[in-house]
């Protein structure tokens, strides 16, 4: 009976998953297909980038949101194993969703959902990590990396006997250094475009206009 609600779970989060918000917000904020627009990718990077500070954020939330819901209620289905599994699916149904063409995001804003489903105060300090570095750096993607790698470390220090665990948070960093292999190849070859903050708050203005 347990795989029988595994494989639910595993169907319902990756449904879930299929959400895009940034498609939503994209449409919704600057009558736009993001996934035409920018980087092509249906995330809070290509929003910030293409729509300003606000959008990006409720693009943010709305993904770590869907996340959040999608691990608590594998949770509460299929115990701890079914938070992992739901924690998983939900990742590749952003990422990779069947509804959208396969076209999604790359997973950094669900991934904190997933996170803060599990543990509130390990995902607030990655949160922290990661804005600390992009204001550093200026690199959105070297950020993401960091986060991404620094989390199953994390976890192991944390909880080194829940082997269950461990192995959930490496599936995790996995996916994110996959989605971002374009960006470390830019990276290694010095040409990954940084964040331009002047001109992310510039565009904020422009929308405000174009509505009146």
């Amino acid at each position: 009976m347990k795989y029988v609600l595994w494989v639910v779970i595993a169907v319902a989060a990756y449904f879930l998953g299929n959400f895009s918000t940034g498609l939503i917000v994209g449409k919704a904020i600057g009558h736009i297909d993001i996934r035409k627009t920018g980087s092509g990718n249906a995330g809070t990077t290509n929003i910030m980038r293409t729509l300003g500070w606000v959008p990006s954020v409720l693009t943010l939330v709305g993904d770590a949101l869907k996340a959040f819901i999608a691990v608590k209620l594998g949770k509460w289905i299929g115990g701890e194993v079914g938070g992992y599994i739901a924690g998983i699916a939900v990742l590749l149904g952003h990422n990779w969703p069947v509804l959208f063409d396969f076209k999604g995001g790359k997973g950094m804003a669900s991934s904190l959902g997933i996170i803060f489903a599990n543990e509130p105060w390990l995902a607030l300090a990655l949160l922290v990590m990661q804005i600390l570095i992009v204001g550093l750096t200026r690199y959105m993607s070297v950020a993401s990396i960091c986060t991404a790698v620094a989390y199953p470390i994390i976890v192991a220090i944390r909880h080194p006997d829940n082997v269950g665990y461990i192995v959930f948070a490496s599936l995790m960093c996995a996916l994110a250094l996959f989605c971002h292999r374009a960006n470390i190849s830019r990276l290694i070859h010095h040409n990954e475009n940084r964040l331009d903050f002047d001109k992310i708050s510039k565009l904020g203005s422009k929308l405000r206009r174009k509505k009146k």
